[in-house]
């Protein structure tokens, strides 16, 4: 992979690596994991310093990057007076003071409580807006955080916006009232160990022989809570099975409990087909390409979703995708899925029994998703990031933090 050349000038860029401090990555800590990753494999020029704050020693879980440009920083602040106490309601310390670092940009990969000199110029990333759509998708203690993070002052305080998708864009908008001159939107990308995986494969026997998928299976793969629609699909897949078309057919749900997870599981304890329902708490990360080859088809009825990496995932390993056509995903999936209706049970288990009463329609399907899925990488992501940085690093626009 070649390396692009930066501005004329080198920029010094101070990333907030704050996500990934969590213990197991998904949705934004593997989002901001592989940006780095690709980004720093083609920028060599410009130098980069990674922040995180912790009171314990959260070092030996951090991600070694061992590019010469690229250092970590890490202070050892109590978070809740670091937060709270301090960011807040002062908006102190400024990090580019606390690291004692002279930086041109600023990046913020997710929301989160920050504050830097006005000299200094500043990019955040919106994954989405779920918690201005809807509170009761997250728990009380996620909606105080959110009010005190206050996404409508914070966007207005960086100088660009980065939207996963167009939606995510239409929403900032409409909800926090910005400019669309000052959002940017970059399609996130795709890790390439999502791919068809041939049937012969031993890796691929060794998974469906530890979790005895041997029948024919529909795969939901994300975190169990009410914004995804759980239930939706346990009821179209009831509906799919009361026509006694598909007797060996499965049902298999992957992903740890979230908020609000007791319906979920309590629909399932109580369905007439509880026994064909399988609950697979989170698997390995290597095991979720095999997952998806394995499947006869992918269901993600989610009610919201900012950029949705599950449908792209199982679409890149070739497997048919049914999905909500709802926010975000129609962008990502385009023509290469069935799109449904997400609060119509029926809707859901048509597009699914579509799927398994036509194998031309599901070949073709799983051809258009290997190509669909092209359009999206990881490299591509990490160009137009750089891109964005350079340009706000030439410009003269004025700061208001």
């Amino acid at each position: 992979m070649k390396s692009i050349k930066s501005s004329k000038t080198d920029m010094k860029i101070l990333v907030d690596i704050r996500p990934l401090m969590d213990v197991k990555y998904s949705g934004v800590s593997e989002y901001v994991m592989r940006l780095l990753s690709a980004l720093f494999k083609i920028d060599k020029t410009n130098q980069y310093i990674l922040f995180c704050n912790a009171l314990h020693d959260v070092e030996k879980r951090l991600p070694k990057f061992d590019q010469p440009n690229v250092k970590t920083v890490v202070t050892h602040i109590p978070n809740k007076i670091f937060n709270y106490l301090f960011l807040w309601p002062f908006g102190r310390p400024r990090f580019d003071k606390l690291i004692n670092e002279k930086v041109d940009i600023f990046f913020m990969p997710h929301l989160q409580f920050a504050a830097m000199s006005s000299s200094v110029k500043s990019v955040l990333t919106i994954h989405d807006l779920s918690f201005l759509i809807n509170k009761h998708w997250f728990s009380w203690r996620k909606n105080i955080w959110h009010w005190f993070i206050n996404v409508k002052r914070l966007t207005r305080k960086f100088n660009k916006i980065i939207a996963v998708s167009n939606n995510t864009k239409q929403d900032l908008v409409a909800l926090c009232k910005l400019n669309e001159e000052k959002i940017t939107v970059i399609h996130s990308g795709i890790d390439q160990v999502f791919k068809k995986i041939p049937e012969t494969d031993e890796q691929l026997k060794i998974v469906k022989a530890k979790y005895n998928l041997v029948r024919p299976f529909i795969l939901f793969l994300a975190t169990l809570e009410p914004r995804k629609n759980v239930e939706g699909l346990i009821e179209a897949f009831e509906i799919i099975r009361k026509t006694n078309r598909y007797p060996d057919l499965q049902l298999v749900l992957v992903g740890a409990l979230g908020w609000k997870a007791q319906p979920i599981i309590a629909k399932v304890n109580n369905s007439l087909f509880k026994a064909d329902i399988i609950k697979l708490d989170y698997v390995l990360a290597e095991e979720r390409p095999y997952l998806y080859n394995l499947a006869v088809a992918f269901a993600y009825p989610s009610f919201y979703e900012g950029f949705g990496f599950p449908p792209l995932e199982a679409m890149a390993s070739g497997t048919p995708v049914v999905a909500s056509a709802s926010s975000s995903l129609p962008e990502i999936i385009e023509t290469a899925g069935i799109l449904i209706d997400p609060y119509n049970p029926n809707s859901i288990a048509l597009g699914l029994s579509t799927i398994l009463d036509n194998p031309e329609l599901a070949n073709d399907l799983s051809l258009k998703g290997l190509e669909q899925a092209k359009k999206f990488s990881w490299e591509k992501t990490a160009e137009e990031y750089l891109k964005v940085f350079e340009n706000l690093n030439k410009s003269q626009v004025t700061s208001d933090k």
